[in-house]
């Protein structure tokens, strides 16, 4: 991967992998596949570069305009923060992993708010996508909008492929399929830590689990009790609770989602405007 100087100053490769996982967590969000992620990853490693070139350019910036930012901005930060983590407790346990004091982190978030109000400015003319540009964009690529294919699964894990383990598993689905509650069979017998939940798996889409777990869990009907899987895990039995999925789309299904991608968009291009204006004024150089 490319590394850039700007002013003198070397990004970081923690920037710019702060970045990445930003941009790939977005376009996931918009339906971009892990495979599709992982094809495009070089573009995406070159855009996040420029995107950590873009964010130092917009903070030295806001440094200098000493964009304001009030006391009562920083406590509404921080307070999100402590929410996020689950309380001030954890907050403070959070900080102290990572050897920051509460005013240090109160100035980066300082730095953050104030490149976030230069963005805003950046942005104010850019107006938000019409309705009938939504539809049009939609037109272009519903193609695109399909439900994935889910299931909701719950199993029972015993470890091992040895006699002893498979005696165990066939004894478990024994009880199961003559009418023992499965969640209770996990609760007190599956060696996987989703048995403390009933062996629940929550939904999961094709590809996410071991292929000989995968096959299994989306060839059984709703309601069934699997056979016997194995995998390298050990033994699994697997409860299909329900399946969803594999539809088109609507419209209406997606008009948020595409109103945002579009938003993104059109705000990017006021900002990639903005930020080519610093740069032309900065030193920036690659290696």
């Amino acid at each position: 991967m490319k590394k850039a100087v700007v002013n003198g100053q070397e990004i970081s490769g923690e920037s710019v992998q702060f970045e990445l996982d930003r941009l790939v967590r977005f376009y996931m969000s918009h339906g971009m596949s892990m495979d599709e992620v992982k094809a495009n990853l070089p573009k995406l490693e070159e855009k996040a570069l420029e995107q950590a070139i873009g964010a130092k350019l917009l903070l030295d910036r806001s440094a200098q305009l000493e964009v304001p930012v009030t006391a009562a901005d920083i406590d509404g930060e921080v307070a999100k923060v402590i929410e996020q983590v689950g309380g001030e407790e954890n907050f403070k346990k959070a900080l102290e992993a990572q050897g920051i004091t509460e005013e240090a982190f109160r100035k980066e978030l300082e730095k953050g708010a104030r490149v976030n109000r230069l963005v805003e400015q950046a942005c104010a003319g850019v107006p938000d996508p019409t309705d009938d540009e939504v539809a049009a964009f939609f037109e272009a690529h519903k193609e695109e909008y399909v439900e994935p294919e889910q299931v909701l699964c719950q199993h029972i894990l015993v470890k091992g492929t040895d006699d002893a383990a498979l005696d165990k598993i066939k004894a478990i689905r024994e009880r199961v399929v003559n009418g023992g509650d499965f969640a209770e069979e996990a609760k007190k017998n599956s060696d996987c830590p989703s048995g403390a939940e009933g062996g629940s798996l929550g939904w999961f889409g094709r590809g996410m689990m071991v292929p000989e777990f995968d096959k299994v869990a989306f060839e059984m009907k709703k309601g069934e009790v699997s056979g016997i899987v194995t995998t390298q895990f050990g033994y699994h039995i697997i409860y299909k609770a329900d399946q969803k999925g594999g539809g088109k789309l609507t419209l209406v299904d997606v008009h948020d989602q595409i109103k945002d991608l579009l938003r993104h968009e059109s705000r990017g291009r006021a900002m990639d405007a903005f930020v080519a204006e610093l740069r032309d004024k900065a030193n920036v150089t690659y290696m």
